[in-house]
C-alpha cells in the first residue's frame, strides 16, 4: 500500500506528525489555544451580519470544531491509501489512533484527556473518508463499469 502510493504516504506521515505535534506535546509548550479562539470570536462579534452564527459560538464549541477539521484530511488521506473497498479499515484505523492519543495524553503533564475529543475526532475522520468516498466516486464507477 505504502509502496504504491509514495507521495500520498509522504503526505499521511507528515500530516500524522503534524497532528502528533498539536495533540501530544505538553501543555507548556503548546500555544494557547483557548485565547486563540477567544480573539477569533471576539473578532467575528464585531460583524452584525455574522451574529447568528457567532451567537450559537463559545470556545468550547470552536474546540469541538477544530477536532473535527483536524481529523479530516486525516480520513481523506488514509481512505486514499485504503481504497474504497476498504472505508472501514480508514474509519477504525481513524478511531484507534484518536482513541491512543486520549490515552496517551493522560500521562503528558499540561494535557487533559477528554472523551469529547474522542468523538469530534471520529467525526472528522467520518467526513474525512466520506468527502474522499464522494471525491473518488466517479473513478469508482469508471473502474466497476470497465470490469463489468
Amino acid at each position: 500500500m505504502l509502496h504504491r502510493h509514495p507521495l500520498l504516504s509522504l503526505l499521511t506521515l507528515l500530516y500524522l506528525g503534524f497532528v502528533g505535534l498539536v495533540t501530544l506535546t505538553p501543555g507548556s509548550d503548546q500555544p494557547d489555544y483557548s485565547s486563540l479562539a477567544g480573539r477569533i470570536l471576539a473578532r467575528l462579534e464585531r460583524y452584525p451580519d455574522l451574529d447568528p452564527v457567532t451567537s450559537r459560538l463559545s470556545i468550547e464549541r470552536v474546540e469541538f470544531l477544530a477536532n473535527i477539521g483536524l481529523f479530516v484530511p486525516l480520513g481523506v488521506f488514509l481512505l486514499l491509501l485504503v481504497g474504497s473497498r476498504l472505508w472501514w479499515m480508514a474509519m477504525a484505523a481513524g478511531i484507534v489512533l484518536t482513541s491512543m492519543i486520549e490515552n496517551v495524553q493522560r500521562s503528558i503533564p499540561g494535557r487533559v484527556s477528554d472523551p469529547r475529543d474522542v468523538a469530534a475526532n471520529s467525526i472528522g475522520m467520518f467526513v474525512g473518508v466520506v468527502l474522499a468516498l464522494v471525491l473518488t466516486l466517479p473513478a469508482t464507477l469508471r473502474r466497476r463499469r470497465a470490469r463489468g
